[in-house]
């Protein structure tokens, strides 16, 4: 049996604009015998079109070409958010002053003279080479940190959505606050407190970190974006930052799954003396979605009725049961039995609100 192929990194790809067939010959025969690859182009609109088409790692501009010239080129291409980063080596048979300061302010990285030099063209596009690949490494990390730093909240799903949409230029993450319906969905260790009076503070951190484990794990497996952990208790958000039309039934889904995956771990700490529950509250309702905090700190997170109300049923629920407003299982078909119109602390009107043991 042969070892599978590895896959090759793909050739550093060189655009040769020049309109003159034997000079655009020669560049591209240097460029490929460096083994990189050589694609060409007759004037300024061809390498326009090229470059929008499928940019290439690194340009060679001709400046006088029929039509629209190199240093409009090489505008138009620094203009472009799509093409901006490119570098392009003008090449040029003007030597005078006014010519080079053009170039700069077309936005030209580099200069070649003609008649071209085959080891000072190698020489300045290895250089660029190396540069281009700099920068690709350093977007590459930046992706990667902006991945991990999304990975905390949401579930991979919608983190590799996330990352298409910023590839596209767009962001879920309005700068400016924004009213939203949500389904708020709250998770709380029963009697937590009083179990850690007796535990050692790093033993408290690892029963916590086995616990929010299993229950993020069990959000992400719906859908949901968590917004806060505070001390044992955790808050995550659907159809929040994404529309998700089904999201009373994903929060139902993803509260079940919570218990569910729990009960091991509340097993163990049964078994070590450490007996707890958790309750659960879900609720809908309008919140505002956005940045709030001050200038040193800031929290992306949610706030208005809907947490309120989720929060209060969180309070008041038994281990292990859920308590759910009237909307919220309407909304996600469900049944479960009838707690009557509850009074909530801080609100003027009571709450239909239902109760299920999970």
């Amino acid at each position: 049996m042969t070892a599978p192929d590895r896959v090759s990194a793909p050739k550093f790809r060189v655009l040769v604009v020049d309109d003159d067939p034997d000079m655009q010959r020669l560049l591209a025969l240097m460029i490929r015998a460096e083994g990189m690859q050589a694609d060409t182009a007759d004037d300024g609109d061809a390498a326009l079109t090229r470059a929008a088409a499928t940019p290439p790692d690194l340009i060679l501009l001709d400046v006088m070409l029929p039509g629209i010239d190199g240093f409009a080129v090489c505008e138009r291409l620094k203009r472009d958010a799509a093409t901006a980063m490119i570098p392009i080596v003008l090449i040029t048979g003007l030597e005078d002053r006014a010519s080079r300061v053009r170039g700069i302010r077309a936005g030209a990285d580099d200069f070649l003279s003609k008649p071209v030099q085959r080891e000072e063209l190698l020489a300045r596009v290895q250089t660029l080479r190396r540069l281009h690949e700099t920068r690709r490494e350093l977007e590459e990390n930046r992706k990667e940190t902006l991945r991990k730093t999304f990975d905390r909240y949401l579930s991979p799903r919608l983190v590799g959505s996330i990352m298409a949409d910023l590839e596209s230029g767009i962001s879920p993450f309005e700068r400016t606050p924004q009213r939203v319906a949500v389904v708020v969905l709250f998770a709380d260790l029963r009697g937590f407190t009083r179990l850690t009076e007796r535990t050692q503070v790093d033993g408290v951190v690892a029963l916590l970190n086995e616990y929010f484990e299993v229950l993020t794990e069990a959000a992400y497996r719906h859908d949901g974006t968590i917004f806060n952990m505070a001390g044992d208790n955790l808050l995550v958000g659907f159809n929040v930052p994404f529309a998700q039309p089904d999201a009373a039934v994903l929060a139902w889904r993803a509260a079940h799954d919570m218990a569910a995956s729990a009960r091991p771990v509340l097993e163990r700490w049964a078994a070590r003396g450490m007996a707890t529950g958790v309750g659960f509250g879900i609720a809908a309702g309008d919140a505002i979605l956005g940045n709030i905090g001050s200038p040193h700190y800031m929290n992306y997170t949610i706030i208005g009725d809907a947490v309120n109300v989720a929060a209060r049923l969180v309070e008041l629920a038994q281990p292990g049961e859920l308590l759910v407003s009237g909307a919220v299982l309407k909304a996600a078909g469900q049944k479960a039995a009838g707690r009557g119109m509850l009074p909530l602390r801080g609100r003027s009107e009571p709450v239909d609100v239902y109760s299920v043991m999970l």
